[in-house]
């Protein structure tokens, strides 16, 4: 959906541009701890009965999701390396509008025989950008969620939106607790990844103000100290 409508509006707006979309492999370790702690819901509803057949028959973890039902849970790895990065540095370099990493990507590990191996998991998306762009040498990384800014001390009188704050500053309110694991905490995570490894910027914006942002006009922007 995402390809085809960017060709359409290529095409719309006359501009000659390829675009591709990868399904992208993330590489995450094996003996990651996340991987014995599911927490990841996915997938539909099922009735108390329903789960628990599933966990007997099919091995699969359930765990009850709030009131509305019993759900399947996955582990959620960290990755550490997208496989087809170098492809898909190569197709931006020739000017090709590349989608990759949809969903977090594809979760795989390497076995004791050196090869890649599927694992039954979900990859954090944020944290699947922060490491692709990092080894396609990307200098900007743009975050798009459905609030204008990040802020601190969110919900509370005291709450205050973020213009702009330093690497530091971001860890700073990050290690204090301001940005929750299920909300803004793996943006915030993905942002720090990212500048850490060299990142020249990050952007945090809803998706109407992501051309603004870049400019430094919405939302809240990242930088190293």
């Amino acid at each position: 959906m995402i390809e085809q409508s960017l060709q359409n509006r290529l095409q719309h707006e006359r501009i000659n541009r390829p675009v591709v979309t990868i399904i992208t492999q993330m590489l995450v370790r094996k003996d990651d701890p996340a991987i014995n702690n599911p927490t990841k819901f996915i997938g539909q509803f099922y009735t108390e009965e329903e789960a628990e057949r599933f966990r007997r028959v099919r091995g699969w973890e359930v765990k009850k999701d709030a009131d509305r039902g019993w759900r399947r849970v996955v582990p959620s790895p960290e990755p550490y390396h997208a496989t087809a990065a170098e492809t898909i540095k190569q197709l931006v370099l020739s000017g090709t509008i590349v989608i990759a990493g949809g969903g977090g990507g594809i979760p795989v590990y390497i076995d004791d025989n050196g090869n890649y191996e599927g694992l039954d998991a979900v990859i954090d998306k944020d944290l699947a950008s922060a490491v692709l762009a990092r080894e396609i040498d990307a200098e900007i990384l743009s975050i798009l969620t459905s609030v204008d800014k990040v802020a601190i001390n969110f919900g509370q009188p005291n709450q205050r939106q973020l213009d702009q704050c330093t690497l530091s500053e971001i860890r700073q309110y990050f290690d204090e607790g301001h940005f929750p694991p299920g909300s803004m905490g793996p943006k915030i995570r993905a942002a720090i990844t990212f500048l850490e490894s060299g990142g020249e910027m990050v952007t945090i914006s809803s998706f109407k103000n992501a051309r603004r942002a870049l400019a430094g006009e919405a939302g809240t922007k990242i930088v190293p100290d």
